[in-house]
């Protein structure tokens, strides 16, 4: 198979647009060849997995969630429903209810069997196993819902689901037969196929209307059936995948020779890298002819179309102002717009590929059929061939299409076609708009000066675009040069640059780092050989007699000196190497000939990610404080509590903040404001509840400090060494204090100095097997390897400096201090006069080892983890279990659900200072 339209010729064919057969060689080649597919066309999958599918199941999820809050909430609603249905249908005929009855305990049984023969005699056994594999998994939630609903529902959904019979027995509130028939329906794709459809509708409607004037059934009853079978079906689907039907390069042959074509070979076009925008631009084939020249055929499936959806709903929800297509067309629907597409752009004076030909090839894909161009796309150039010419050949097809108010939408360098003589093609239509507005039209012209812009530069990008559109066209898309208004595979691009620019930028820097070091080390070494030369003995003894305060003040004012040229070398030498990104370029290339053109960016966004992740966070953290609040004994709480020692419990929580910065700040060289930096750990109160404890804090330290002006790399090195250092600090605490527990005589049953030397031991019995185990070794070393790279030279820096490192190992103990006193004043508040008094040792080990394991546990917050820890090891070390849940509640509550509110309101304070 040829790779590309225009690929090299073969005996019998010819890839030029208007090539021929040879009438001597006409027949062999279609003796030889009819037919033939090129064997290096990619297989096809056997299943695929619809989005379709899974939106269903969501849909049948959602609407069972809500049939059953309605049937909780809406008791009244349910039981006049019941009676209004019971008495219309009381009046019904005696002979008729027998005879629905009859017709549909026949029918719902006998006509799965008969599709099954049906589809058997086609040979499409996999939708028949699919059908069944539905039907037994119905089944399984149809015994499962009866026994929830027998066992433990409400008896509001009890009432609404089931009916009573004699002998104090009730009706099955699912019927057991009823949704495996709809499952198998379903998954065998009945309701696809208009007559079968017809069947399955009267079917279930008789059987519904049987079952209710019989008084065997509830309205909801029915309803949750049908839901049951339906979203059962739709899973099963999407987990199994459905057989997939996309039509062949054999079909495609056939589909030619209907529509009037003779084709003798079609061949699979090269496929470009995924654009993530463009995978629903169909599969092309280059089709040679009996007696023509070539085609250009796209096959477009539903499989192929349904492709990006959940980034065309994303872009639907988030976007405003822009006219956005349904995000699923039917086949119809895309065949209409592109045929629409073609012949207005080429009406327009565009060239475009002229389509001749469309057709469907079975229920599930449709072909369109163009004349064959040939060429590149503007992708597959190299950049010399990139002539100022076709630069302008490429914006009088944008302005052809915009006189008429089409507007392509599609951009990229692949959608832009160059043929043998030069002469530049639009393509991929399908995406389009007929009768686009203003902010449409300048997408386009954003995104094309985008495209340009990656291969030749701003400066000719925007020449070709102003030589064309003018410059009144080109200025007014300034507002939309902004990375959400352009193709995803544009934005892709994009930030890859922008990688390799702070690749670069940070390579500079420490380049221009290690010359000042450099030069540092020989200054030093130069003095301290001067002052080590002979001839030197009386200023040496002079400097022996000078006071040794005045000493280590020039020694500080010299380091300081050193310090200050190292740090403008390191910021010349990344002014040097900062380059401006490609829409900053363009920007001020077009303000060159409009100085007073509009350049603040339009909003696009009707919601940016940020505002939906806090409202995503916010709710998250209501609900998890909610179902924890509404488990606690609060009443026990206030009654009981010494409020003394809970005020003295706040204070310790407070101050925990405090040393929260302090122990970040000590691994920072730079200067950082302190009120900040303590209003950032107040912030990570609310951003933890949201995430894991381990990783919550690390990102938002790490962005406040890149706010602050701390380079990215150094930044994420500070927090990795503050990180580092309290992990270390932790082990030597949770040893130290457990050995001390363990020296101690108190009533428990705890051995802290066997569980360190058990833990040591476990611990070498790790790293034996990390070694011996080459995977697990070579994964570690790299992992270790990147983490030394980046923060051992930090925590050098920070050696350097005593007291940023007394700063930052001061604040380790003290935060870890804090928090135990925070925890002993919780016990203190409960403990009356007969509760044994815990040593401080008992209640640091406690402490240290539950916030280990919250540490390690993926919950926000380390919820479900941190509780059971510090509860069972209260009641370890000698503590009453009345205390112990008590205070530990008061614990959790001072440390992690009261600042909530304040961290959520620093959030938002420190975001709209720019500080987040």
């Amino acid at each position: 198979m040829s790779q590309a339209p225009d690929a090299p010729k073969t005996p019998g064919r010819d890839a030029g647009p208007s090539g021929h057969l040879a009438g001597s060689t006409l027949s062999t080649v279609a003796a030889e060849q009819a037919e033939r597919v090129s064997g290096d066309e990619p297989l096809l999958p056997a299943r695929v997995h619809r989005p379709s599918d899974l939106m269903r199941l969501l849909i049948g999820m959602l609407a069972i969630s809500v049939l059953f809050a309605i049937a909780a909430f809406a008791h009244g609603t349910t039981a006049g429903l019941e009676q209004d249905i019971t008495k219309g249908t009381g009046q019904a005929p005696d002979a008729l209810i027998k005879l629905a009855g009859l017709v549909s305990s026949i029918a719902v049984l006998l006509v799965p069997v008969v599709f099954a023969i049906e589809r058997l005699i086609k040979r499409d056994g996999l939708r028949i196993a699919d059908g069944v594999l539905a039907a037994v998994l119905a089944h399984g939630v149809t015994l499962a819902a009866d026994l929830w609903v027998a066992e433990s529902a409400p008896g509001t959904i009890k009432d609404a689901l089931t009916q009573p019979q004699p002998g104090d027995a009730l009706t099955d509130p699912v019927h057991g037969y009823l949704a495996p028939v709809i499952a198998y329906m379903t998954a065998v794709g009945m309701a696809r196929r208009p007559r079968w459809r017809v069947v399955l509708w009267v079917v279930l409607l008789l059987d519904a209307f049987a079952m209710l004037v019989g008084g065997f059934t509830t309205p909801f009853s029915i309803v949750l059936t049908v839901l049951i079978g339906w979203t059962v079906a739709y899973g099963t689907l999407y987990a199994v995948g459905s057989p997939n039907v996309r039509p062949t390069g054999q079909h495609l042959m056939a589909g030619l020779r209907r529509v009037g074509f003779h084709p003798v070979t079609a061949m699979r076009a090269e496929d470009t890298p995924d654009s993530g925008d463009q995978n629903d631009r169909g599969r092309r084939y280059l089709v040679t002819l009996e007696d023509g020249p070539p085609l250009d055929v796209t096959v477009v499936d539903r499989e192929q179309q349904a492709q990006g959806f959940y980034y065309r709903v994303w872009r639907r929800l988030t976007l405003r102002g822009i006219t956005q297509n349904r995000s699923i067309q039917s086949l119809r629907q895309a065949l209409e717009q592109e045929a629409l597409l073609a012949y207005a752009a080429i009406a327009a004076g565009a060239n475009a590929p002229k389509l001749i030909a469309t057709s469907e090839l079975g229920p599930d894909a449709v072909m369109l059929v163009y004349e064959h161009i040939g060429g590149r796309s503007l992708d597959a150039l190299e950049d010399s061939e990139i002539t100022d010419e076709l630069l302008r050949g490429a914006w009088r097809q944008v302005r052809a299409l915009q006189s008429r108010r089409i507007a392509h939408r599609r951009l990229t360098g692949d959608a832009i076609l160059v043929d043998r003589s030069g002469t530049v093609f639009v393509t991929d239509l399908r995406g389009g708009e007929i009768a686009a507005g203003d902010l449409v039209l300048r997408m386009d012209v954003a995104q094309l000066l985008t495209t340009t812009g990656l291969r030749v530069g701003a400066e000719r990008a925007v020449t070709g675009a102003l030589e064309v559109l003018g410059p009144d066209a080109v200025a007014d898309c300034l507002p939309l040069l902004q990375p959400i208004a352009l193709s995803r595979s544009t934005r892709a691009t994009l930030r890859r640059l922008a990688r390799e620019r702070s690749q670069r930028e940070r390579e500079a820097v420490l380049a221009a780092s290690d010359a000042a070091k450099r030069a540092r080390a020989l200054e030093t070494a130069h003095d301290e050989y001067a002052a080590a030369a002979p001839g030197h003995e009386d200023e040496r003894a002079a400097g022996r007699r000078t006071d040794a305060r005045a000493g280590r003040k020039a020694e500080r004012k010299s380091l300081r000196v050193q310090k200050q040229a190292e740090k403008r070398a390191v910021d010349e030498a990344l002014e040097g190497a900062r380059e401006e990104d490609l829409l900053s370029q363009m920007r001020q290339q077009v303000l060159r000939i409009r100085p007073q053109a509009p350049v603040e960016p339009v909003r696009l966004e009707r919601i940016k990610p940020r505002t939906l992740f806090s409202f995503i966070a916010g709710a998250i953290a209501a609900y998890l404080l909610i179902s924890q609040v509404t488990q606690a004994d609060f009443g026990a709480v206030v009654e009981q509590a010494e409020w003394g020692w809970v005020a003295t419990a706040v204070g310790f929580s407070a101050l925990s903040y405090v040393a929260a910065a302090m122990s970040l700040l000590g691994f920072v060289p730079e200067r950082v404001p302190f009120g900040k930096t303590v209003l950032a750990q107040v912030a990570g109160s609310f951003v933890k509840l949201v995430a894991p404890a381990a990783v919550g804090g690390v990102a938002l330290n790490t962005r406040f400090l890149q706010r602050a002006g701390v380079r990215p790399g150094l930044a994420v090195a500070s927090v990795g060494a503050s990180q580092l250092f309290g992990l270390g600090c932790h082990i030597l605490l949770l040893a130290a204090f457990g050995y001390l527990t363990g020296t101690e005589k108190t009533p428990s049953s705890l051995t802290p100095s066997r569980t360190v030397i058990a833990g040591l031991l476990t611990v070498a019995v790790l790293v034996l097997v990390v070694t011996a185990v080459p995977f697990l070794r070579k994964f570690v070393v790299t992992r270790l390897r990147s983490l030394f790279a980046g923060v051992v030279p930090r925590m050098l820096d920070v050696v350097q400096r005593p007291q940023k490192l007394l700063t930052g190992i001061g604040g380790m103990l003290l935060l870890t201090g804090t928090f135990v006193m925070c925890l002993d004043a919780s016990i203190r508040a409960f403990s009356g006069p007969d509760v044994p008094t815990l040593s401080y040792a008992s209640i640091a080990v406690v402490f240290l080892a539950g916030n280990a394991l919250g540490s390690a546990a993926p919950t926000p917050g380390g919820m479900g983890a941190v509780e059971p820890a510090l509860t069972l090891g209260l009641i370890a070390v000698g503590l009453p279990k009345e205390v112990a849940a008590p205070a530990v509640l008061l614990y959790r509550l001072l440390t992690l659900w009261l600042p909530v509110l304040p961290g959520w309101l620093c959030f938002n304070h420190l975001t709209r200072k720019g500080a987040l």
